[in-house]
């Protein structure tokens, strides 16, 4: 898969990006499963991964430092992403009570270290916050983040799950670029096309993230109405197309300009991913599947 960049001041990623948010739903805490995980995805072509420190009950980052310390590929061949924000009650973590969101400073430097750690890196490619608490004093929080990308640790800034004014009120703030915006984005879910979110993410000159691309498996395996309608519509695409079809759903996204966010540690389903990008959506076609997701617009003569 040919690099490309992920903003006009971001670094260049793969047009796909492994992300490591389920593994904890499907309990594959191993470090075989992350070697076999990375691996899998760097013969396909994905050098980009996106962690965060509490992904897979906080233990993801460690295993993946693991697997980069067994110098099977060098760290610059690869593009790391990691997050902080969302908190969650863990074993391993007792300190925290509740689910919650914190984006102070202490604890963004804080995050930022331990992932560094646990990555066994000098640098993280793209750091991101992961959802804004309201809670927090945005002008020190914008201080972390500045002097984490002036110390060489953090070379790009991103957020994720913002909405377009919470993007907005950080960007105020700031004086160095947002590169990267993680927005839920699948034929089961079109809001960002509605809610300015993905407008905005191309009006700052950034490729959106699309979290969740195929939905959690329920565009292939999702039994409510919408979901069946959709599947019908992709089953006479991929027909047409000689594909499958996860890789038209997930082509519907590439034609919008955005990065599939991959979540899943089905082999066959992250080949499917890899596949959408040799599908040439037709343009009408692309508006057939659109409509099929929404209700009948309303036509005024």
């Amino acid at each position: 898969m040919e690099k490309i960049y992920l903003s006009d001041a971001g670094p260049k990623v793969s047009p796909a990006i492994y992300g490591f948010w389920r593994w904890e739903k499907e309990s594959a805490n191993s470090l075989k499963d992350m070697d076999q995980i990375v691996h899998l995805c760097l013969e396909l072509g994905i050098n980009t991964f996106d962690h965060a420190d509490r992904y897979g009950n906080y233990s993801c980052e460690s295993l993946f430092g693991k697997v980069l310390a067994n110098k099977s590929f060098k760290r610059s061949d690869v593009v790391l992403f990691s997050k902080c924000g969302v908190n969650i009650p863990d074993p391993s973590k007792p300190e925290i009570r509740v689910r919650h969101v914190d984006s102070s400073a202490q604890h963004i430097t804080t995050s930022v270290e331990n992932s560094l750690r646990n990555l066994q890196t000098d640098y993280l490619d793209v750091f991101l916050l992961d959802q804004l608490d309201p809670l927090s004093d945005l002008e020190s929080t914008v201080l972390a983040l500045e002097k984490l990308k002036n110390s060489g640790k953090v070379k790009n800034i991103g957020v994720s799950n913002f909405s377009v004014y919470q993007h907005q009120l950080l960007e105020s703030f700031l004086s160095i670029p947002v590169v990267s915006n993680h927005i839920d984005l699948n034929l089961l879910n079109t809001s960002a096309l509605d809610n300015g979110a993905l407008d905005y993410v191309k009006q700052k000159y950034m490729r959106p993230l699309a979290v969740s691309p195929l939905a959690g498996g329920r565009i292939e395996h999702g039994t409510d109405e919408l979901a069946l309608k959709v599947r019908k519509k992709l089953v006479e695409m991929a027909e047409k197309y000689e594909s499958n079809i996860e890789s038209i759903a997930v082509a519907w996204i590439v034609k919008l300009g955005a990065l599939p966010l991959i979540g899943t540690l089905e082999e066959k389903r992250i080949r499917n991913i890899v596949n959408s990008f040799s599908v040439k959506l037709d343009h009408q076609d692309w508006y057939e599947l659109y409509h099929t997701t929404r209700p009948s617009p309303v036509v005024h003569d």
